[in-house]
């Protein structure tokens, strides 16, 4: 169908304003709306009628995805789609707009950080899985893998899958990066069906220039998986960046009544070694 690009757009900004201010400490760093338009499209013609998990989504791809279908801007999108993301803040955010645009049978996020086991109701149980995780600069992509580990681990055999990783010719390490998740892949038995180089821009001050690409594959061994295990103790050493380890469990949302309007606080750390 052909895309009306204004109700595209002013649709995708309900979501835009919907979310919470990225925490740049955690590589929150938000797309630009118009790629966004063209990422939740795709995904949802590419992921049509599927049951989805989303490992993280600060962007709101997934919400913008039910979205713009609910507004009827595009007729195709997933059936389900179900967000494990580590701050309650987005949690919260997805699972409210859901429920006031009647999306709550479409969208659900829940809470959950990819350096516990995945949950065993979300272990084999998706169509397809979505990530755009932290880039892994600082770790040889180690970061990449970790979601994408846990992305292979939540959907069924012969499942599909997407990510959004750097993608810039002038620079080493987002070409290092891309080796290593095609790798990943190729050792968990999938092939790269479709890669779009150079596709979004981000809200990234130091570097504005930096783009990502988005990469589709598909299981086509359809083998076992191992029971999900914790994160090994040297994959979470730079996992935000240099010297920013992976040390905190979960984004507590102090928002409460003052959602929507400024607040002196409105999120608490949580650090791995305790839980809610």
């Amino acid at each position: 169908m052909a895309l009306d690009l204004r109700k595209a757009l002013n649709t995708v900004s309900d979501v835009v304003q919907n979310r919470p201010a990225p925490l740049r400490e955690f590589d929150q760093i938000y797309m630009k709306v118009a790629d966004m338009v063209i990422q939740a499209e795709f995904i949802a013609r590419t992921f049509d009628n599927k049951d989805v998990v989303f490992v993280g989504d600060g962007d709101s791809i997934g919400l913008s995805v039910m979205h713009l279908k609910a507004k009827g801007v595009i007729d195709y999108a997933p059936s389900h789609i179900v967000l494990l993301d580590f701050d309650e803040r987005i949690v919260n955010a997805v699972n409210e707009f859901a429920e006031k645009n009647e999306l709550e049978e479409k969208i659900t996020a829940v809470l959950y950080n990819v350096c516990d086991p995945l949950p065993q109701e979300n272990f084999r149980s998706h169509d397809a899985f979505y990530t755009n995780p932290p880039w892994g600069a600082s770790n040889d992509g180690q970061s990449v893998t970790a979601f994408i580990q846990r992305g292979i681990e939540a959907i069924k055999p012969k499942g599909m899958g997407a990510v959004v990783i750097a993608d810039d010719d002038e620079l080493d390490w987002p070409r290092q990066v891309v080796y290593s998740t095609q790798k990943k892949f190729v050792e968990m038995g999938f092939i790269v069906c479709e890669m779009i180089p150079n596709l979004h821009k981000y809200h990234l001050d130091d570097a504005p220039e930096l783009m990502s690409c988005s990469i589709v594959v598909r299981d086509v061994l359809g083998g076992s998986v191992p029971p999900s295990e914790p994160l090994p103790a040297k994959t979470l050493i730079n996992f935000y960046g240099r010297d920013n380890p992976l040390k905190v469990r979960y984004v507590r949302d102090l928002s409460g009544l003052n959602r929507g309007r400024a607040a002196d606080v409105t999120y608490k750390l949580i650090p791995l070694e305790k839980k809610l």
